[in-house]
């Protein structure tokens, strides 16, 4: 028999439901649930970033460009667990993540978009993937996400990103800060790195209404 691998989201609804079962402290039970839900996005907040690495580029070392990147990895891990370093070289830059039980060390090359290869263009086209909230459906966010990534995936994708988004130390910091906890907020606070390592970008932060074409009537000829 094929054995079969279940889904993170499987897995800690299995954890929800037998906690409770195994011990009668909940408090206990749901620090638990909770440790092993913030280590699970951790894993693959740090897979994705590897992936990034090994895959992608900076376009440059400007300090703006620099700084974008400490930025996204600060709002994940957090700004003094990250350290970014240009190389002398100019040829990539450094990266080191400090955790509780681990450093990460990783190189990210840089490499400017006017030399890609052409058949990598291809690799990375997006194409646009216009949302709508079932409570708004006539306002649609433009995004954008990348041809080999099913809109379903996508969707499925968007969802996991605005829940550990919210969960890491930037989405914290905005509901301390009172800031209301929407698709909009999210969209406009969500950084770009998040969303371009599940193969997503967004072109704008605010929504467009849905508009609807009206065909002109055909103009009557008169008749010689």
């Amino acid at each position: 028999m094929k054995s079969k691998t279940i889904t993170e989201a499987q897995f800690l609804s299995l954890l929800q439901k037998i906690l409770p079962e195994t011990t009668r402290d909940l408090k206990l039970a749901e620090a638990i649930l909770d440790r092993i839900t913030k280590e699970i996005r951790l894993m693959r907040s740090l897979e994705r970033f590897e992936t990034f690495c090994a895959e992608g580029s900076l376009p440059d070392l400007e300090p703006t460009t620099v700084a974008n990147l400490q930025n996204d990895l600060a709002a994940t891990f957090g700004d003094e667990n990250v350290a970014v370093v240009p190389e002398e070289t100019g040829e990539a830059v450094a990266v080191e993540i400090k955790l509780p039980d681990r450093t990460m060390n990783s190189r990210l090359k840089v490499q400017s978009p006017d030399a890609v290869p052409e058949e990598d263009e291809v690799k990375v086209r997006f194409v646009p993937f216009p949302l709508a909230l079932p409570e708004d459906p006539e306002l649609l966010w433009v995004l954008a996400r990348r041809e080999d990534l099913a809109p379903e995936e996508a969707m499925r994708s968007l969802a996991s990103i605005e829940e550990e988004f919210w969960a890491s130390k930037g989405g914290l910091k905005l509901q301390k800060d009172r800031v209301e906890r929407t698709f909009a907020e999210f969209i406009a606070n969500v950084p770009a790195g998040m969303l371009a390592d599940s193969g997503m970008k967004r072109h704008y932060k605010d929504p467009e209404p849905r508009q609807t074409l009206r065909r002109l009537p055909p103009v009557q000829q008169d008749k010689a």
